[in-house]
């Protein structure tokens, strides 16, 4: 399965991100099928080939989520976002009821 994720390059504190085709499997940093835009985080700049993002994920490619969220903000696609925030494993603790002195 196709997937369109951010990788990162660049140095500390000045890290850039590239948009690319990958492997779902593949690493992070491994090699990719093809380059679809970078994100310069330090001057907010974004770049995106709208035509061949658009041509992937009509090919089957599903971006992440953190990607499909900037696509949604970019206005390549249209929809709702996706919450990418991590979600606690901790059950909700009961509240405790207290109960009035007689």
């Amino acid at each position: 399965m196709l997937i369109i994720r951010l990788q990162k390059v660049g140095k500390k504190h000045t890290t850039t991100f590239r948009v690319v085709l990958t492997q779902k499997t593949a690493a992070a940093k491994r090699k990719y099928l093809e380059l679809l835009g970078n994100i310069n985080r330090k001057t907010k700049q974004v770049s995106l080939n709208k035509d061949r993002i658009l041509y992937w994920i009509s090919k089957g490619a599903q971006p992440s989520e953190t990607m499909h969220n900037l696509l949604i903000s970019q206005g390549v696609i249209t929809g709702e976002k996706i919450p990418v925030h991590k979600v606690s494993k901790k059950a909700p603790e009961a509240q405790e009821t207290k109960v009035p002195a007689a």
